[in-house]
């Protein structure tokens, strides 16, 4: 099973979300921020979080590139608690018990995205208004073919 962590590759997103989630925090698409959303909201970092932010589930910010990223049923029934709280605190759920389905599914979703692709892809989002609501559309980049070794000089600490 599969997921997204946030990944930056500079520190824009920390200047063009109100929020930046945070490197390596379990990202979700986050589509539901917006569902009651109109044109008039789409301003500055807004605009912003709307066109292309995922959601960070720990920070609550926004980051603009996630990478799949194999994770564990355990980490996956923490997360889907954690967004269940998230619905209650700022969303209006009535409890737990009642948000825990809808967590389970934005996670459940966001797995099955990330089950498409192979580790380490980078995936991006956008979004738009349309008259039937807020469409997302997603975006892979594949891992380079080159390795590590390329970049990385190994070697002791103690040579």
């Amino acid at each position: 099973m599969n997921l997204a962590r946030a990944i930056h590759f500079d520190e824009s997103d920390q200047r063009v979300f109100h929020v930046s989630a945070r490197t390596g925090e379990w990202c979700i698409s986050g589509g539901f921020e917006f569902s009651n959303w109109s044109e008039s909201d789409l301003t500055g970092k807004a605009r912003q979080a709307f066109s292309n932010g995922w959601f960070g589930l720990e920070t609550s910010g926004r980051v603009t590139f996630v990478a799949v990223t194999k994770i564990e049923q355990s980490e996956m029934d923490e997360l889907v608690d954690m967004l269940a709280e998230h619905f209650v605190t700022y969303y209006g759920a009535p409890n737990k018990e009642a948000a825990l389905p809808v967590a389970k599914e934005e996670l459940s979703h966001m797995s099955s995205l990330c089950d498409e692709h192979d580790p380490n892809t980078l995936l991006t989002v956008s979004r738009e208004l349309t008259e039937a609501g807020v469409k997302e559309m997603f975006r892979s980049i594949q891992p380079s073919d080159a390795g590590i070794e390329q970049f990385a000089i190994h070697g002791s600490l103690d040579e």
